[in-house]
């Protein structure tokens, strides 16, 4: 679990700068907007590939995605700033739901449908999902432990449904 000297080591560049504060909220932003809209455009390649394909781009995410939240909202853990004494970069309110990161789940799973239509392109994917649980982190909404469960949620959860698509289709 990060402390608070931690957190605020791995915070303090980004807190003493405005301008790196700017930059990381401004990437932040970009980021998952470039993730979220790529969904529909990886849903018309898995369109093109047949509609077992789409269904399955579709049916994994979605059903994952339940499953995450309802585990999220019953083991309920605290946010960095609700258990640490910080003020977190990235302005968040809410209380709990910490674990595992929905954003950065959902970031790695739409990467897995990516790279299952293209591996160059899911490898850009999934740096950008990388930076994605960085920032999360660093900006204070998430512990690492969070986004590194988001991440394996995510990749799991695909491979994982996949392979149940396959055995019933």
């Amino acid at each position: 679990m990060m402390d608070e000297p931690c957190y605020e080591k791995l915070s303090a560049p980004f807190r003493k700068n405005k301008t790196y504060i700017f930059l990381l909220l401004w990437i932040n932003k970009i980021l998952t907007a470039v993730v979220y809209v790529a969904y529909p455009l990886a849903l018309y390649g898995a369109y093109k590939n047949g509609i077992g394909e789409l269904l399955r781009a579709v049916a994994v995410p979605g059903v994952f995605f339940v499953l995450l939240s309802v585990f999220r909202d019953r083991y309920d853990a605290p946010r960095p700033y609700e258990r640490l004494n910080i003020e977190p970069i990235i302005k968040k309110d809410t209380k709990g739901h910490s674990f595992p990161s929905r954003h950065v789940f959902s970031a790695f799973m739409i990467d897995m449908v990516i790279f299952s239509l293209s591996r160059p392109v899911g490898i850009v994917y999934f740096v950008i999902a990388i930076l994605i649980a960085c920032i999360r982190v660093i900006g204070g909404v998430h512990f690492p432990k969070d986004v590194i469960a988001g991440a394996f949620a995510g990749i799991a959860g695909w491979y994982i449904g996949c392979s149940i698509c396959y055995l019933i289709l």
